[in-house]
């Protein structure tokens, strides 16, 4: 069928009548104007892809009817402009649509229809690790383990961009997969086939929120979503509400972005955001750069919400000019956005739209702050810093709490390192870590950073040699702004070396701790502290010894790995002392707003980013030495630890197979609040007494060769066997935390993959009970993955983080949450029961089952298939089935 919004296609500029676009406003529609231009963008793709079929003419009139359907939980698809990737979830991608190719094949079809018809962008960013840190080659030992221990991976990637059309890979060394999104990758308003459209995208990385910040709508899916959208099939999401958050004021001379977001964070978690939209609005907006701006929406999941979008506005516009884009797309970009009424002057309150509700922010209202210890939302403003640590250390084990016994608050450790004699104790900070897409791509607070190292060393301030500091930046451009502004050597006098262009701390990619540390930690249990600017600090995140982590800003990071702890009023107590024996406090050192902003204007400019940008797919000759296969099937190595094919595809039929009931289920694990994907499928170390160690020691490894979870996620065996374990994982069956759970019929303590092993061998179908918030964190496809692989059938819980909500329904796991007002506790659930839950034969969306206990009780919960597409899925098996079954039909 043609699109029924044709006549509304005109030429953008009468002197290129070949170049065209969907002019909305000739819609007629007074909607149109009254919609929050989040929305806009969402309807522009609806009307531009309204083919009657996977894009329907009453797709449209729900999302101009938005209004009145936000809160009907509408059903509406969206087809993104393209879709971005990072290699710890474009690994696996990879790895799947290579199997896919291997089954639609042994199906009888053509393989190679399996293949990116929505442009990708893949960027190595997630693979190197702070091994070296604190000396001049530092970076290049760093980039030389990288390639050492992850060559296989990359050589599999390189295959993937040659085999695969419409993928680009950016090698490793390039930058951070946001930032370069940000500085390089963003188009703002594609110009492709002859038509003008907004950007727009989604990532397989939670933080892909970042780029809402420059006015393109995207947000992250799981990367089994991401995949279905590569294959060409819309995402099927419910019409969300928008929340319009108004910023006015200005702020305080001595606060940074940082301060900004860990504000806005804790504000949203309480406004309750989870699954909408915020569109940010106000006069305030304008008292922000585009790197602040990103800055906040790249913390958008910390506060729970799909996307945290700034209009683009002449700011936008100017940060497309100081970027090096060319001079004839900053030209029709404004052209198009300002026919279509989606470019926004904060100013101009006229222009605001329709919003389902409007809250608040004062901007002058904002103090420099922290947050931790455990979670990003819990904000500690600077001044309570001291006397927060010590009540979190009292406190009941928790989000806020450590537990330590008041007579060993106080407790000291010496240790020796490099000769010198050296005392840690609860509080002290052993890693200060400047890194994350949050922060590096924002020149005030880097250069920020800078200004308060210079101040620092000028007055003799120094940073104890046993502290792991660490500067790794987003992008080259950073450094490319910090050595010609001068301040680059000051860093790295006070430790902070560039150790690597790359998502790294802030993942658990922090490496080893001296071992004397290591040593003086666990003599005493000590609650040591890592600061990193970053934006997660789950437990057992950062680094296994550091159980308590503070986000910061990257100024604060320098501050507290100078004083060495977090048990300091910096109103009160100095930093330390000056070589003329002053106290120098943190005052004397910090720069204002406007100093930086000095700076920022006179060594941030186009020409760098230029120069940078230019080369970036081609500057890594260790990349470009790889040799890669050229077959358009993959030849599997079966020795491989690094890339196996799953077994996702085993037993796919080309006929439907009908869903059955679950019957006599066991509880794998019965788990409280706030289980993020980090409990699920950990990222980091693999521990040495893990299955998945066993597994790599039994293929011949040894420890030092185990690198990290993430960078084997192409490999099915060894997620299976991480999937559940973290250290800090809390089973409700032991009242501990522990990688490990309770194997009922035998009633022995095994490690989780041991226990489900057992299980499945047996025959048993599996569950498991959770409480609020399951899954919230980073988007992991093997969170999902890997419960598939253990045998587990259902989740039970109290509610559900939205991308990994949608990634088990992509695998085929049934998504249940309890009815309001029930839970575990009320029901009198111990998860000791057997649990059998009737699927219908007429199953529909958000429809409430029957689940039957052996103990002879009935209890009702509801089904989290949202839609009627998420149901399809299911009925297929999961996504892949279901794009491998299309593909066999055509």
């Amino acid at each position: 069928m043609s699109n029924p919004y044709a006549h509304i296609v005109e030429p953008l500029d009468p002197h290129k009548p070949d170049k065209k676009f969907y002019n909305l406003c000739k819609l007629g529609d007074p909607r149109y104007d009254r919609l929050p231009f989040s929305i806009r963008v969402l309807l522009e793709a609806a009307v531009r892809n309204c083919d009657g079929f996977l894009v329907k003419k009453a797709d449209v009139e729900s999302i101009l009817n938005w209004k009145e359907t936000q809160t009907q939980s509408v059903e509406v698809p969206f087809k993104p402009a393209r879709v971005i990737l990072q290699d710890f979830t474009g690994v696996p991608a990879v790895v799947d649509f290579a199997v896919m190719r291997d089954a639609v094949k042994k199906l009888g079809g053509d393989p190679e229809k399996i293949n990116p018809v929505c442009p990708a962008d893949l960027v190595i960013d997630h693979s190197i690790q702070v091994d070296f840190n604190r000396r001049n080659d530092s970076l290049k030992k760093n980039q030389d383990l990288e390639f050492e221990r992850n060559r296989e991976r990359f050589e599999f990637l390189k295959w993937g961009s040659q085999a695969f059309h419409n993928m680009r890979i950016i090698p490793p060394g390039s930058g951070i997969v946001h930032q370069v999104n940000l500085e390089y990758l963003a188009r703002v308003v594609f110009d492709e086939d002859g038509l003008y459209y907004p950007d727009s995208l989604v990532g397989t990385d939670s933080h892909t929120t970042m780029i809402d910040g420059l006015g393109v709508l995207g947000w992250g899916v799981g990367g089994i979503e991401a995949e279905a959208v590569m294959l060409g099939q819309p995402i099927s999401m419910v019409l969300p509400e928008v929340i319009g958050y108004r910023l006015v004021g200005t702020p305080q001379p001595y606060v940074t972005s940082t301060d900004i977001v860990l504000t806005v964070t804790k504000h949203l978690r309480q406004v309750g955001v989870v699954g909408k939209f915020v569109e940010f609005f106000g006069p305030g907006v304008a008292q922000l750069s585009i790197a602040d701006r990103a800055t906040i929406a790249n913390m958008c999941p910390e506060y729970g919400a799909t996307a945290a979008f700034f209009p683009v506005d002449h700011i936008s516009i100017k940060y497309l000019e100081q970027t090096g884009r060319d001079e004839e797309k900053l030209i029709y970009i404004q052209q198009y956005l300002k026919a279509t009424g989606m470019l926004r002057d904060f100013n101009d309150t006229s222009q605001d739209p329709d919003f389902t509700q409007v809250v608040d922010l004062d901007l002058s209202t904002v103090v420099s702050c922290c947050s931790g210890p455990k979670r990003p939302q819990d904000k500690v403003p600077v001044l309570d810093m001291k006397e927060d640590f010590k009540n979190c250390l009292g406190a009941k084990q928790g989000f806020k709490g450590f537990q330590v016994p008041p007579e060993h608050h106080s407790v000291l450790v010496s240790f020796k390192y490099l000769d010198a004699e050296y005392e840690l104790s609860h509080g002290s900070v052993v890693i200060a870590a400047i890194t994350s897409c949050t922060n590096t791509s924002n020149p005030s607070v880097m250069l920020g950073a800078g200004i308060l190292a210079k101040k620092a060393v000028e007055l003799g301030l120094n940073v104890k040699p046993y502290i792991k500091t660490s500067l790794s930046p987003g992008s080259g451009v950073v450094t490319y702004y910090l050595k010609k502004s001068g301040v680059m050597s000051y860093l790295s006098e006070l430790g902070f070396e560039v150790v690597g262009y790359g998502c790294m701390t802030c993942i658990g990619n922090s490496g080893p701790l001296p071992e004397p540390v290591v040593e003086a930690i666990n003599k005493s249990n000590l609650v040591a502290v890592g600061v990193l600017s970053g934006n997660r600090n789950f437990e057992g995140r950062v680094h296994p010894n550091t159980r308590a982590n503070y986000l910061a800003s990257p100024l604060l990071v320098i501050a507290y790995a100078i004083a060495g702890t977090v048990r300091i009023d910096f109103e009160k107590e100095p930093l330390g002392v000056s070589p003329q024996g002053k106290n120098v406090f943190l005052k004397d050192i910090w720069p204002t707003r406007l100093e930086i902003q000095e700076v920022e204007r006179e060594f941030v400019i186009p020409a760098m980013f230029k120069e940078v940008y230019e080369k970036i797919e081609k500057v890594n000759e260790q990349w470009n030495a790889l040799k890669a296969p050229s077959e358009k099937l993959y030849t599997w190595n079966p020795k491989s630890t690094y890339i196996k094919p799953p077994p996702f595809f085993d037993n796919l039929t080309v006929e439907l197979q009908s869903p059955k009931s679950i019957t006599d289920a066991y509880v794998l694990l019965n788990l409280g609040d706030s289980v993020t994907t980090d409990h699920i499928s950990p990222a980091g170390n693999i521990a040495r007494n893990s299955p998945a160690a066993r597994y790599l020691v039994n293929r011949g490894l040894c420890p030092r060769e185990f690198n990290s979870y993430g960078s084997r996620r192409g490999n099915d065996a060894v997620m299976a066997r991480g999937t559940f374990a973290n250290i800090r994982l809390f089973n409700k069956f032991l009242n501990k935390q522990a990688p490990e759970t309770l194997h009922i019929p035998s009633g022995e303590t095994l490690d989780v993959f041991d226990a489900a092993e057992r299980y499945q061998q047996a025959g048993f179908p599996l569950i498991i009970l959770a409480g609020k918030e399951y899954g919230s964190g980073s988007s992991r496809d093997w969170a999902a993955k890997g419960p598939f692989l253990l045998g587990i059938k259902a989740v039970l819980a109290e509610s559900y983080e939205r991308i990994h909500r949608s990634n088990l329904v992509g695998m085929g796991v049934i998504p249940l949450e309890y009815l309001p007002g029930d839970t575990a506790e009320s029901l009198g659930l111990t998860g000791r029961e057997r649990y059998t839950i009737v699927i219908p034969d007429k199953l529909t969306p958000r429809m409430i089952v029957n689940i039957k206990l052996d103990t002879g009780k009935v209890i009702q919960a509801l089904v989290r298939f949202d839609t009627d597409v998420e149901l399809t899925y299911f009925h297929h098996g999961g996504i892949l089935n279901y794009m491998i079954r299309k593909m066999l039909e055509k």
